[in-house]
């Protein structure tokens, strides 16, 4: 009677996977897009649905934009048969994926070419006028 009692217990009480993703950056601050959805500032921690591939943007004024592809790879414990059990656990399992950014500071001279490029696509779209 006892062990039915406790295979009932845990038939009720079913586990959890949490999935999440933490992501900083040095320098700290930095806004994070992940598929195209602006997730937050780092350091920042939020969960996720697939195991995969991601495209990761990360944003900070005065320093170089990193626009990159991450992955998030799959435990043991994601793949069939054992998934089902994990779930089935009455424990709480939980995946944190790291992904950390060095930001480099926009160089003085990338801002001159800028500068200067720019200058030279206004003059072909803009024709001087008649004198």
């Amino acid at each position: 009677m006892r062990r039915v009692l406790l295979l009932a217990c845990v038939a009720v009480l079913p586990g959890c996977l949490e999935r999440k993703i933490t992501v900083t950056s040095e320098p700290p601050g930095a806004t994070v897009f992940i598929n195209d959805t602006d997730v937050g500032r780092t350091p920042l921690t939020t969960g996720f649905q697939f195991y995969g591939e991601y495209d990761v943007r990360v944003r900070k004024p005065g320093f170089e934009p990193i626009s990159t592809h991450k992955t998030a790879s799959s435990p043991l414990w994601e793949y069939p048969p054992l998934d089902i059990a994990a779930i089935a656990l009455p424990v709480s399992i939980e995946k944190n994926v790291k992904w950390n950014f060095e930001l480099s500071p926009v160089s003085e001279e990338s801002t001159k070419g800028l500068v200067e490029r720019a200058k030279e696509l206004r003059a072909q779209a803009i024709p001087e006028p008649a004198k």
